[in-house]
């Protein structure tokens, strides 16, 4: 079986090993004279731990590269896609861990067991988009009728997603994702032209990639 990573839309090397917490917020509760119970609550943020080693020699990109990918993710204040792509020996594809996260943050370790390579830990984080409400509290002219509270308005937070996305997968084409989005395969243009720093050759794009639909 292959493996295939991107984080932040570039592709890394492959993670010897790759760790998910699946987290929950349930609570237990000692209740008298009901004994312990579990108070069910919506689940937590899945966590991911994903060591990578950057070789010094002999990789496409150094070390530094990489470093200065994972600085900007953790300093811009926005999420990013996290995606391990899995084929079968028979090139079947399998299935995917893909998940909007954040990128907490990341340990260097230099260890002259492997000589001039450098290992990274990175921390991710789950991400969920959310937002607020505004209500209105609506005092009643006469004393004996109650308080009625409206909803006036919805407004997602800033940091909520403001355009579509896309992941690439085996077989898309530029042409193809156009006329996915918009009806018309010759409005690829739209997408080249959002995602330049991803797409050096509208001919050539890559599974796991992840584009901007304008």
């Amino acid at each position: 079986m292959s493996y295939t990573c991107y984080l932040g839309g570039v592709e890394v090397p492959i993670p010897a090993k790759l760790t998910v917490k699946i987290k929950n917020k349930n609570k237990t509760l000692i209740l008298l004279n009901e004994g312990e119970i579990n108070f069910l609550r919506s689940p937590g943020l899945s966590e991911i731990v994903l060591p990578l080693t950057l070789p010094m020699l002999g990789g496409s990109r150094s070390p530094d590269y990489y470093l200065g990918i994972l600085e900007k993710l953790k300093t811009s204040k926005e999420t990013t896609r996290f995606i391990l792509v899995r084929v079968a020996p028979n090139g079947r594809t399998l299935y995917d861990t893909n998940m909007q996260v954040s990128v907490e943050d990341y340990n260097i370790v230099e260890d002259a067991k492997d000589g001039l390579d450098v290992r990274v830990d990175v921390n991710l984080k789950q991400w969920r988009s959310y937002g607020t409400k505004t209500v209105v509290v609506e005092q009643p002219k006469e004393p004996t009728k109650p308080k009625t509270v409206t909803v006036e308005q919805e407004r997602d937070k800033p940091t909520a997603p403001k355009a579509k996305t896309h992941t690439v997968v085996r077989g898309d084409t530029l042409w193809g994702i156009a006329k996915k989005y918009y009806g018309n395969g010759a409005q690829y243009t739209k997408i080249y032209n959002a995602n330049k720093d991803k797409i050096k050759n509208p001919n050539l794009i890559y599974v796991g990639q992840v584009f901007t639909i304008p």
